[in-house]
C-alpha cells in the first residue's frame, strides 16, 4: 500500500514522521507542510488509514495501522504526530508499534471522553453524541454531512467554523484555506466515510485507562483558544501519559492555527535531532 509522502518516495535515507489526520481529515491536510519538510529533511507520510484493515475496528485496527508503521518506516526509528481526532489514533496506535518510537507528537489533541467532563465545551458535540448512541444515529449524520460536503460545500464550512476562535476566526475568511477545507471534508465524508465512522465510533469509547500504556516521548501542543478541543483535554493528557514530558500551550491559538504553527517547528526539532542518516 502506498501513502502519500513528502518530500518523496526516494528520500529513503530521511527520519521518518507518520502524520495521523484529523476527523474528519483525509492525508490532504498535511500537503501544506512539503516545504517544511524538504527544508528540515524529514520524510513526512500521510498515513491513508481509510485504505487500511477494511472491516477491523478496536485493537485489531489499532494493530494493524502499528503494523502499517513498521513497514512504512522499514525498522528506522519513527516520530508519530497525530491532530485532533488523529492524536487519539497515533496514541493508540503507539501501544501497538514494534518499532522504536522516537516520538509521539500530539496537536490539538481529543483527550479521552472519559477523563473528564469536556463534551458540553467541544464544538463537536453533537457529532460525539451521535456516535455514542450507536451507529444508526451517527450513520445518519454522516450522510447528511456527505451531502452537504458534495452540494453545499460553502453552507457546510460554515456550519463548522460558525464557533471559530482566537486565530482560527481569520483562518475561517482564508479563501486558500477556505478551499483546502472542503477538499478535506469531501474526501473524508464521501470516499473516505467508512474510515470516518470507524475513528468515531473508536474514539467515544472509554479509552482513559490506555493513556499509562504509552511508553514514547510525548509532546503536547495546544491552543488556549482551542473550542474543538479544549485545552483542559491537553492538561489531562499530559497528566495522564507517564512519557509526556513538555506540553506546549500557544496563547490565542485554537484547533487549526495550532496546527499550522506546530507542525513546522516539530518538523524541524525532528530533523536537527537526527544525528546520522537512518
Amino acid at each position: 500500500m502506498r501513502h502519500p509522502v513528502l518530500p518523496g518516495d526516494d528520500a529513503t535515507n530521511y527520519p521518518v514522521a507518520i502524520y495521523f489526520h484529523g476527523v474528519p481529515g483525509a492525508p490532504l491536510e498535511c500537503a501544506r507542510f512539503l516545504t517544511a519538510a524538504r527544508e528540515t529533511g524529514v520524510r513526512l507520510v500521510a498515513l491513508d488509514r481509510q485504505q487500511l484493515g477494511p472491516g477491523l475496528g478496536g485493537e485489531p485496527y489499532f494493530a494493524a495501522l502499528a503494523a502499517e508503521v513498521a513497514r512504512v518506516s522499514d525498522g528506522a526509528p519513527v516520530h508519530l504526530i497525530g491532530f485532533s481526532l488523529g492524536a487519539f489514533v497515533a496514541i493508540r496506535t503507539a501501544i501497538h508499534i514494534k518499532v522504536p518510537v522516537a516520538g509521539l507528537h500530539l496537536i490539538s489533541a481529543a483527550a479521552p471522553l472519559d477523563g473528564g467532563d469536556f463534551l458540553d465545551q467541544m464544538a463537536g458535540k453533537a457529532v460525539f453524541s451521535a456516535a455514542a448512541r450507536g451507529p444508526g444515529a451517527l450513520n445518519r449524520m454522516t450522510g447528511m454531512q456527505a451531502w452537504m460536503a458534495q452540494w453545499v460545500p460553502t453552507l457546510m464550512f460554515q456550519l463548522l467554523f460558525a464557533g471559530a476562535a482566537g486565530a482560527d476566526r481569520s483562518l475561517a475568511s482564508d479563501p486558500a484555506f477556505r478551499r483546502e477545507t472542503r477538499d478535506v471534508l469531501r474526501l473524508s465524508l464521501e470516499d473516505g466515510a467508512t474510515g470516518y465512522v470507524r475513528d468515531l465510533t473508536a474514539y467515544v469509547q472509554p479509552w482513559g485507562s490506555r493513556l499509562s500504556e504509552v511508553l514514547a516521548d510525548t509532546s503536547i501542543w495546544h491552543g488556549t483558544a482551542d473550542t474543538w478541543a479544549p485545552v483542559t483535554m491537553a492538561l489531562l493528557l499530559k497528566d495522564r501519559i507517564p512519557t509526556a514530558r513538555r506540553l506546549n500551550t500557544m496563547e490565542g491559538l485554537s484547533h487549526y492555527s495550532c496546527l499550522f504553527q506546530a507542525m513546522p517547528i516539530i518538523l524541524s526539532q525532528i530533523g536537527t535531532a537526527r544525528e546520522k542518516p537512518y
